[in-house]
């Protein structure tokens, strides 16, 4: 997995760059999002990990199934990845991009889950204090956990606080275990 991300990661930064040359953060993102779906299809998927093909011929497959999604730069950038057998990191590359794009426009997207469900109120004190704390506009996310016994636990990047109950009955455990 880890080996994924890291043979991903340069050509997600090189699609990042150009796409703050071309000031095409969204567009890119889609582009992205698309192909990604389409290289997680698990016929797909096979069809590329097959040493059959050449890799033109998966070039031209996988530019066939998102012809009306994807902008000339799109087929280059997928014409590039299958040269260098790589279009199966799509999914890692375009969840590095926007990676990237939210660093770059200030943006943090964070979780909390929650014995209960909170409310809007809750949510968005949530995302004040989290803003105050790190500095980037915060966007939102939160599910229910029956399994907590109470209180919520926020991720946000690297980020993680845990004010389950749950959780402090773990650092309680370990306090006293030493």
């Amino acid at each position: 997995m880890s080996e994924l991300i890291t043979a991903a990661r340069p050509y997600a930064r090189a699609v990042f760059e150009l796409a703050r040359e071309q000031n095409r953060y969204a567009d890119w993102s889609e582009m992205l999002k698309f192909m990604a779906a389409v290289a997680q299809d698990p016929s797909m998927r096979a069809a590329l990990e097959s040493p059959v093909l050449a890799s033109a011929q998966s070039a031209e497959l996988f530019i066939s199934v998102c012809t009306d999604n994807i902008d000339e730069s799109g087929r280059n950038f997928i014409k590039l990845l299958a040269e260098n057998r790589r279009l199966v990191l799509l999914p890692d590359i375009a969840a590095q991009y926007e990676q990237y794009r939210a660093d770059a426009e200030g943006k943090i997207e964070a979780e909390v889950v929650s014995a209960r469900k909170i409310t809007q109120q809750q949510s968005n004190n949530i995302a004040t204090a989290l803003k105050a704390r790190l500095g980037r506009e915060v966007t939102i996310t939160t599910r229910t956990d029956s399994t907590l016994l109470g209180g919520a636990i926020i991720r946000a990047g690297d980020l993680v606080i845990d004010g389950s109950i749950r959780g402090k009955l773990n650092k309680l455990a370990t306090a006293i275990g030493r």
